[in-house]
């Protein structure tokens, strides 16, 4: 018993004597033995003037209890709450900052302690998030169960997926070796096709050259003796070489590979190259016959009366028969003045190439394969749909499997 009384004094709370203002972890700055130092260190001041309503610090750190120094701060005890640093310019400013009223202990201000009834409030949010937390707590362990469980099923269905690919990878590089086997005579069918349809189409434009060769060979031997003269050639001034216009007879004799004439055959060797870009045939090509009109498959429309015109002035009627004789002496002016010049020359006709013997429009079209080639084809065809089929599918499950 006698221990219990001593102890019962220590159960109290222990009020720790500092200053007004000072809040507990700064009351060891205050030491009324000792002279106070400014916590900036800007000055020492008796301890006797620390409240004293005058500011000696310039950090206020003197006046922690009063509005002397406005830079300065209060603290709010606030048991029962949070605790608070005001400003010293609000210390007894009939307006109660601190929740325990502490800051207005000398303007006459009774100030209400709520500080009990915001720390029960608080208290109260408190507890509200901590339900809250721990509601989520439980959520998110259900969660994370429910994602142990997904994870396990595709861990399944990836092991799955895995072993399918596997099968489909297989069967991939075996469908690609039977496309690659179907594709090598394939290939050498086509070629073989291309080359003798090149073959044919190199033979039929060296024909068209030879006709074309020809045709101006006969077209330059004016005198049909069989062989074409540097004076024939000489009629085909578009075959000048230094641009002036006109073909010179040192230019011709160069043309004919410095022979004075030239025979079909040489012509075709030596010549022909050399002036088939610019030579131009004199003959006008046939043009087909005209088409003849479509014939007017709509209706006829009715006639419909002409309207009357509406009444002009007189002036205006003047206006357009002075304008109409001006037009008419214009033009008896221009059909004399075509009467006294020179009669128009008729246009040498113009200098067209030679014409090839036939289209080879057709001729450029590749012919169909053969029926031995064209089964090549369609096998190969056949294995590479397969394949892709297959290379597809593999696709499609790489992408699931990511």
């Amino acid at each position: 018993m006698l221990l219990f009384l001593l102890l019962l004094p220590l159960c109290w709370a222990v009020e720790v004597k500092r200053p007004r203002g000072v809040s507990l972890t700064n009351h060891h700055f205050y030491d009324e033995s000792k002279p106070f130092t400014c916590l900036d260190g800007s000055a020492t001041i008796p301890f006797d003037q620390v409240n004293d309503d005058y500011c000696d610090c310039k950090d206020g750190s003197d006046e922690p209890g009063t509005a002397a120094c406005p830079n300065g701060s209060f603290h709010c005890t606030n048991t029962g709450y949070k605790a608070l640093y005001i400003s010293s310019r609000w210390v007894n400013d009939g307006v109660c900052d601190c929740c325990d009223g502490t800051d207005e202990y000398n303007s006459g201000i009774v100030c209400e302690n709520t500080c009990k009834e915001k720390g029960r409030k608080e208290r109260e949010t408190l507890q509200q998030m901590a339900e809250v937390t721990r509601e989520g707590f439980r959520l998110k362990k259900i969660l994370i169960e429910d994602w142990k469980k997904a994870r396990e099923e595709k861990q399944e269905k990836l092991a799955e997926l895995q072993a399918g690919k596997k099968s489909l990878e297989d069967q991939v590089e075996m469908l690609r070796v039977v496309k690659e086997e179907a594709e090598k005579p394939e290939k050498e069918a086509k070629d073989q096709h291309q080359k003798q349809w090149e073959e044919q189409q190199a033979a039929s434009k060296a024909q068209r050259e030879r006709e074309l060769a020809a045709s101006a060979f006969q077209e330059l031997d004016d005198d049909l003796d069989g062989a074409v003269s540097v004076t024939e050639l000489q009629t085909h001034p578009e075959l000048d070489t230094d641009g002036d216009g006109a073909l010179s007879e040192g230019e011709a004799q160069a043309l004919l590979g410095g022979d004075m004439q030239t025979d079909a055959s040489a012509f075709y060797d030596r010549v022909w190259a050399a002036i088939r870009d610019k030579y131009r045939s004199e003959v006008l090509p046939t043009s087909p016959p005209p088409a003849p009109p479509e014939p007017d498959l709509t209706e006829p429309k009715e006639e419909q009366p002409p309207v009357p015109s509406p009444p002009v002035e007189e002036e205006e009627e003047d206006e357009d028969e002075e304008e109409t004789e001006e037009e008419e002496e214009e033009e008896e002016e221009e059909e004399d003045s075509q009467v006294q010049g020179e009669q128009p020359q008729e246009a040498p006709p113009p200098l067209v190439p030679p014409q090839p013997a036939a289209s080879p429009t057709e001729e450029d079209k590749m012919p169909p394969y053969d029926e031995q080639t064209q089964a090549l084809i369609d096998a190969a065809q056949e294995a590479r749909s397969k394949f892709e089929e297959a290379e597809r599918s593999l696709r499609d499950m790489e992408e699931s499997i990511r």
